[in-house]
């Protein structure tokens, strides 16, 4: 993967394509929990593929491209949704986000309902963390915040989903 970065960074189209075509899921996905429909989470690949290209010279660490990609695709979802200024709340609407097929659909549509909840920046630092399964540093990295803060808002964002499963009795204890 690094070569390929290498000379993609060096002009190769034919690297760019190569290496962007193995994280197009990863940027679908990230783009669809932003936007929440297929057009305009095509609509941000596509513009993620033109940034990352055109600003592929600047990538300083060729072994966090995929890392740099996601800060590129969150960030084009975000100008999209403000473009439009159709501030849509995150509420992933796929079983292939939930962790297993025998889950609930009351659990998984409360889990929905309850992410709705979060800002932005906290739903962003959930999903990195428990859907995309990122380590601290990497979301650091993507969110481009200190680490510390990314687990100052995770904490909290789980302090607060946890105060209203409560709030709303959803746990049944």
């Amino acid at each position: 993967m690094l070569k390929l970065v290498k000379k993609a960074q060096k002009g190769d189209k034919k690297a760019y394509l190569t290496l962007f075509q193995q994280y197009e899921d990863d940027v679908y996905r990230m783009a669809y929990m932003y936007v929440k429909n297929q057009n305009d989470a095509l609509d941000v690949v596509q513009d993620t593929a033109y940034k990352s290209y055109s600003q592929i010279k600047k990538l300083k660490s060729p072994e966090y491209f995929k890392t740099w990609l996601i800060k590129i695709t969150i960030n084009c979802s975000i100008d999209l949704l403000k473009k439009r200024q159709n501030v849509v709340h995150l509420k992933p609407e796929y079983i292939e986000f939930v962790q297993s097929d025998d889950q609930d659909i009351s659990l998984q549509l409360t889990l929905q309902d309850l992410l709705e909840k979060l800002d932005e920046s906290e739903k962003s630092v959930v999903i990195l963390k428990y859907y995309h399964h990122y380590t601290f540093q990497e979301i650091s990295d993507v969110l481009e915040v200190p680490i510390g803060t990314v687990k100052t808002t995770l904490y909290r964002s789980l302090d607060k989903l946890r105060k209203q499963l409560t709030a709303e009795d959803i746990y049944g204890q």
